[in-house]
Formats: structure tokens, sequence, C-alpha cells
């Protein structure tokens, strides 16, 4: 009987490149890191634990996207997962994939990370099966080269056991439609995993995986994923099939971490404002240090809310430097992520740091809150 890889013998690293000095920045590539990790994560979906997933967002440099393949490809003995979201870019001078990097020129390999220093990761990990998924403009070369199709080199750098998922052709661009949370391929991903296959297996493989992708994103007319596959690695199951769960009316696994984190956070952030709105801030503060303590996968994500609030009170309580503590933590945690409460977080820090004086740092938050304006704007057109 088919059975999921081992989680605790298994490894993710979800790379990703959101934001670029000198490329169109890509906001859902920070939505595609967070929610997929929150997938794998999920013991209704795979039950990675959340130490086995390391999230890399904005490498700056080649080390800092392969370093940590390396190392989960050493502790990985049943089954690696890697994946990239990003620009991917063609040198002037060649026809091989290269993966971009936040300082990463348009047409200029040598500022990125040639797909090849990736494989060559993945070829000497220890891991029994290796899984590839790129997210990236002209991503089809990675499946070119895995697969040894069309050139003498890629026979020899073939990775054994491997299964690369491409989120376009070899000669076509991905997908990042405007107004969406996430990019075409990743949202596809996501649905699937999240919502299961109606009438699919209880166990969905990777070959399942990639027809159903297949399928989706050609009914939206959208750029079609490919795949290339080693030693039959596609009839692995990667995910339960949530689907099938419901269909039964049956309970898919225990509920989940992220739900019950959430649940947490926002019923102390709805008390702590009661308390307040009853002029008890005593109580309130306790309530919200408490609800700051759950962080999912993801890190920080969703507690924007209940650090505003936290600094708020703080602050109102002549608290100045732990408000300010907790402004530059969510400061931290919301620099890439476009949305109102991360501005409101800029503001709210560069002001009570102008109120202590540190006025060039406070300018400093100032400017990435312009920054995060003009993201924003540019990912509505």
């Amino acid at each position: 009987m088919a059975q999921l890889p081992d989680p605790a013998a298994s490894r993710a690293v979800l790379l990703g490149t959101a934001a670029y000095r000198h490329l169109e920045a890509l906001p859902a590539v920070a939505a595609n890191l967070r929610d997929l990790a929150g997938l794998l994560g999920d013991a209704t979906v795979w039950g990675l634990p959340e130490h086995h997933c390391e999230v890399v967002l904005d490498p700056a440099n080649a080390a800092a996207m392969l370093d940590p393949v390396h190392r989960a490809g050493d502790e990985a003995t049943d089954t690696l997962l890697v994946y990239y979201a990003g620009h991917g870019m063609r040198d002037s001078e060649s026809a091989d994939l290269y993966l971009a990097l936040t300082g990463s020129r348009d047409s200029v390999g040598y500022t990125a990370v040639a797909y090849q220093h990736l494989r060559g990761a993945l070829r000497g990990a220890r891991a029994r099966r290796k899984i590839v998924v790129l997210d990236c403009c002209f991503s089809g070369r990675a499946v070119r080269t895995l697969a040894g199709r069309e050139d003498v080199l890629a026979a020899q750098a073939a990775v054994d056991g491997a299964y690369v998922l491409t989120a376009s052709p070899r000669d076509r661009v991905a997908l990042a439609p405007d107004g969406e949370r996430h990019t075409a391929f990743t949202g596809e991903l996501l649905a699937i995993l999240r919502h299961g296959i109606a009438d699919g297996p209880e166990l969905i493989d990777l070959d399942t995986l990639y027809r159903a992708l297949d399928e989706r994103l050609r009914a939206k007319n959208r750029p079609l994923p490919q795949r290339a596959q080693e030693n039959g690695v596609g009839r692995l199951p990667l995910a339960r099939n949530r689907a099938l769960a419901r269909r039964h009316r049956e309970p898919a696994g225990p509920v989940l971490d992220s739900e019950v984190r959430a649940a947490m956070v926002a019923s102390g952030l709805g008390l702590a404002r009661m308390l307040r709105a009853n002029g008890d801030h005593r109580d309130a503060l306790p309530v919200l240090r408490l609800a700051l303590q759950e962080r999912g996968p993801g890190g920080g994500d969703g507690l924007l809310p209940v650090q505003l609030e936290l600094s708020e009170l703080l602050a109102e309580t002549g608290q100045i430097k732990e408000a300010i503590e907790v402004l530059e933590q969510a400061f931290h945690q919301a620099r890439q992520v476009y949305g109102p409460e991360a501005v409101l977080v800029c503001r709210r820090l560069a002001d009570l740091l102008q109120e202590s004086g540190n006025h060039i740092q406070a300018c400093e938050v100032l400017k990435h809150a312009l920054d995060l304006l003009e993201t924003g704007h540019r990912s509505r057109r």
C-alpha cells in the first residue's frame, strides 16, 4: 500500500525572490512561500514538521540560496523537496536557466544562480527521492536539462530519483496575474493541496498532481506545466486528498496547528480590545503578549494586528521602549509584504522613533513605507 514520505526523514526547502533592485518586484512570491509552508506542515496534507521546512525569502547571494539545500540534502533520507519561485533568466550567451536573486540583472547570468548549481546540490543529497518545483519563467529548461534529451552534459548531471515539475515550457514565461495573491502556477498547486481532487485517489501522487495542474491551467488559458522524472518517482504520493475526506464526511486528520494558532490569536486580540474599551489596560497587556507568542511555520504571519494593538497600548501606558521593540519586530516581519497593516507599522514605528529622538531611523522606516506603497501601486497596475 502506497504511503506518504516519512515526515521525520524528509525535508523541504522553499526558496523565493520577491524583491529586486533591477527587475520587476513579485509580491506574490512571498505569499507563495508562506502558504506552501503552511500546507506542507498541515497534518491533513503531509504533516512535515515545522523545523523540517526551511523558508528562504529574497536570498541575497548564491550561498543564501544553496546552503539550505545542501543542509537539507545532508539531513533527508526519505524525500527532499526543493521549491523556487521568482524570476527565471536566460544568460545572453547561453540557453541555460538561471534563478534570480535580489540583485540579479536581466540577461546577466553571473548575477543569478545557475540551475546547474542547484542540480549539483540535489545530486549530492542523501534522500532516496528528490522533488524540484520551479515557478519561474523558462523553467522548462530545467526539465530539458534533467531529462538529458538535448544536451550531452545533461545526461552526466542528471539527478537520480528526481522529479521536476515546472511552471512553464522551456521558451515560455510564467505568469503572476495582477490582483491575485499567488502566481498562476503556485495558486493552482495550493488550491489542489488545500481542496484536493474530486474523485481522485486517497493519496495524490506527483503524476496525478501534474495532470490536475495541467487541467486547471489549461482551462484558464495559462502557461502549461512541464515535468520530467527518473526511476518512476511520479508514482510517489505527496499529499492526502482532502476532497476524498470531505466526500466521505470524515475528518481528514487532526485539527491544523495553524488553525489553532489563528483562533488563539483572534480570540486574544478580541478579548484585549474588549478590555481596553472598558478601560482595563492592566489585564489587556498580558492577553496581547500571550497572543503574540503564537507563531506558525511562516513566522509572524497574522500577528501584525496584535503587534499594532500591543504597541499602541504600551505607548499609552508610557512603556515607549517596549512599544518600539514590538514595532521593530513587526517591521522586520512585514518588510517584504505589502498591505495597509505593514504601512501602518512603519508609520507608527517612525512616530515613536521620532518621539524618542531617533530621527535617522525614523526616516529609514518612512522610506521603507514609501517603498511598500510603490510596490503595492505597481502590483495593482
